[in-house]
């Protein structure tokens, strides 16, 4: 019997993986959400694993980010891919700027100007998340990334959205016209920052790798509270936002040319198309919105939402 059975045994473990599932109307509504999810202040990576608990079904099933060897989390951050690529084409004067900047640095070994002072803050700033994600990425997931964890942390993710907002409201903000708007003199401000203020705010994201917390979120409200304005900030956050949401992406883009990938390459390309579109379009309305607008909407959205999913799920 022994040979049997090890026989049997070979045979299996010989044989091919099945192929992953992830249906087309799936990978269409996850990378519509993705894309606009992963820019409004109420956590792209919360909706991903409290929409599928909620649909339940074959949704719970096939897109279970915690799930050991699920695609779903590669499928996920490879659609940053997409989001990072939307952010570059929206920011690309920007971030033109801020590379001839750079380059000057380089070759003449010293900061030449506001362009290349933002530059560095913005690399400054993006280290910690950087360190930090690499190491907890994985355990943090494994451990968070359910539904009712989540929903508690899109909770706290909008009271902390509301307190912050209600603060820098309550404080004495300048009239509109003593600020300029214009995409230069904001960039102009934020290269102003000290060293630590960037690295502080690039420090927030931290906090994103819990699902349910906001990595534009809490990027923002780290600058309220270091006394930027709200457009100023929410540039901020996206400029800071674009290496880290590519870097993510990249890093996870080479599993989906693997086994990863069998069965779901074409369900990717349309969720990050459909992720890259509603990126550019949620940006675009997101720049504008803070130009006057506020957190509090969203700050009420996250506790809502939160609080009917936990209802639901507990």
């Amino acid at each position: 019997m022994q040979p049997i059975t090890t026989a049997v045994l070979a045979t299996a473990s010989a044989a091919p993986a099945a192929a992953h599932h992830l249906s087309w109307i799936e990978a269409a509504v996850v990378g519509i959400l993705q894309g606009v999810s992963e820019l409004f202040p109420v956590s792209s990576l919360g909706h991903a694993v409290l929409v599928p608990a909620l649909v339940g079904g074959t949704w719970a099933r096939d897109l279970d980010v915690s799930a050991p060897g699920s695609p779903y989390l590669a499928f996920i951050v490879g659609m940053h891919v997409a989001t990072a690529a939307a952010l570059l084409l929206f920011y690309r004067r920007d971030w033109a700027r801020i590379a001839v900047g750079l380059t000057s640095s380089v070759r003449h070994r010293r900061i030449t100007g506001p362009d290349a002072r933002l530059g560095w803050l913005l690399i400054a700033a993006t280290v910690p998340v950087g360190l930090v994600g690499l190491a907890l990425e994985h355990p943090l997931r494994t451990l968070l990334a359910r539904p009712v964890p989540t929903a508690v942390f899109l909770v706290l993710n909008g009271v902390v959205l509301f307190l912050v907002e209600r603060s820098a409201r309550g404080g004495v903000a300048a009239p509109a016209s003593a600020l300029s708007s214009s995409e230069l003199a904001t960039d102009r401000r934020l290269a102003a920052l000290s060293l630590r203020t960037a690295v502080l705010v690039g420090s927030a994201q931290i906090a994103a790798l819990a699902p349910g917390i906001s990595r534009s979120g809490v990027t923002m409200v780290a600058g309220l509270r270091a006394g930027l304005r709200h457009q100023d900030t929410a540039r901020f956050s996206f400029l800071l936002a674009t290496p880290v949401i590519a870097a993510a992406g990249l890093l996870k883009l080479p599993e989906l040319f693997g086994p990863m990938g069998d069965g779901i390459r074409g369900q990717v390309l349309l969720g990050s198309v459909l992720a890259g579109i509603s990126a550019y379009v949620a940006v675009r309305f997101l720049d504008r919105w803070f130009a006057h607008g506020s957190l509090r909407l969203y700050a009420i959205y996250c506790v809502v939402a939160g609080l009917v999913s936990l209802a639901l799920l507990v």
